[in-house]
């Protein structure tokens, strides 16, 4: 059964699988953990190094700081898997944690907030308040309503002839508060109408494809409300 983790090994981290040398941090393992639950759930194998190297499981304290980081540094705690793997007369330790689409995970930092983390690619990055409220509205049973004034227009026809735009291009060109920007975002990419694409480099919103402005509502009432 080695092959398996072989196999897993070979493909590198991804948005699914993360390889962790040693745990010293249980903090920091609360992010990885927190990051798989919020997104697709994922695999944590300790023991190998960044670059695919089975280094092996130093101390059996390693999967009680994994269970630390579970209980202690996550909110909620956070359920997962294990299965020890001899490679090469090296122990893997795979650590497996489900997503859980009706649940929103936290996880600690070292100041004690209380932050949410998602799985990008191969990194775990934090969620702004655009993902926050954009996920929240999703869930609303009454839909989402936005007011689809000359801003929200603006917006798209933006988007309708260039690429992408970021959060702080967005404020510059409508000319409005923060607060308000991150709420239009958000009513948008809730309606999978706008796409948050975010990375380490930074996050920035692209029109849905087959998506264009001519095909959004018409109307010169600009406080008109609409429900999508």
């Amino acid at each position: 059964m080695s092959t398996y983790i072989k196999k897993l090994i070979a493909g590198g981290e991804n948005q699914y699988l993360d390889f962790k040398f040693e745990v010293n941090d249980s903090r920091k393992i609360a992010r990885s953990l927190v990051a798989f639950a919020n997104t697709d759930g994922g695999t944590l194998l300790i023991g190998v190094k960044d670059n695919g190297v089975i280094a092996g499981v130093r101390s059996e304290e390693e999967y009680y700081m994994v269970q630390a980081a579970a209980t202690m540094y996550c909110q909620p705690e956070i359920h997962f898997s294990t299965h020890e793997w001899n490679i090469d007369k090296k122990k893997v330790l795979e650590v497996t944690v489900q997503h859980h689409p009706d649940i929103l995970y936290y996880a600690q930092d070292k100041d004690g907030k209380w932050l949410v983390y998602i799985r990008v690619d191969d990194h775990n990055l934090l969620a702004n308040r655009v993902y926050l409220q954009a996920r929240k509205k999703r869930k609303r049973e009454q839909g989402v309503f936005l007011a689809y004034t000359e801003k929200e227009k603006l917006l798209l026809e933006y988007l309708d002839r260039n690429s992408n735009i970021t959060l702080s291009k967005f404020l510059r060109l409508a000319g409005i508060k923060k607060n308000q920007a991150e709420r239009i975002l958000a009513n948008f990419v809730a309606l999978d109408i706008i796409n948050q694409v975010m990375s380490e480099s930074g996050c920035y919103y692209t029109l849905e494809e087959g998506f264009t402005e001519s095909l959004t509502p018409k109307t010169n009432l600009p406080e008109e409300f609409l429900k999508w």
